[in-house]
């Protein structure tokens, strides 16, 4: 029983340690607000990782998807909240600019984006969506 008390401590240990990493790791460099519609219309708002790559914002999204890019399937018109100030946009997935994105990605959040795609797989196959603004 003294043994099975020491495996499930060091399990616990060991759970909090990457738990609080990956916070670390997704929260120290710039985190925008992504408001898109669910579909009984109400905003659900996603905390996601941004990138500046040739004058356009990108947001990215893996391979195997999530609630918020299903969310912008459905409707890609959102709202972006960053530094601040919130604007408008037309969401469009871009999957050819995969590889320059992930590596902008990669520049701008450093280890975050290793440690992460480590935990979920790899950025293999990942999907840049573009924000393209939209005049109010």
């Amino acid at each position: 029983m003294k043994y099975f008390a020491w495996i499930f401590g060091g399990v616990l240990v060991l759970v909090l340690i990457v738990a609080g990493l990956e916070r670390l790791a997704a929260e120290r460099i710039e985190v925008v607000e992504l408001h898109a519609l669910d579909e009984s219309g109400e905003v659900v708002v996603t905390r996601l990782w941004i990138a500046d790559y040739e004058g356009k914002q990108y947001l990215r999204v893996g391979a195997d998807g999530s609630g918020w890019f299903a969310r912008l399937q459905a409707n890609p018109l959102v709202k972006l909240t960053r530094k601040g100030e919130t604007r408008s946009f037309m969401a469009l997935p871009d999957p050819t600019r995969s590889a320059a994105v992930n590596a902008v990605m990669q520049e701008k959040y450093s280890w975050g984006d290793t440690f992460i795609a480590a935990l979920v797989g790899s950025r293999e196959g990942s999907i840049p969506i573009e924000l393209q603004p939209i005049e109010e």
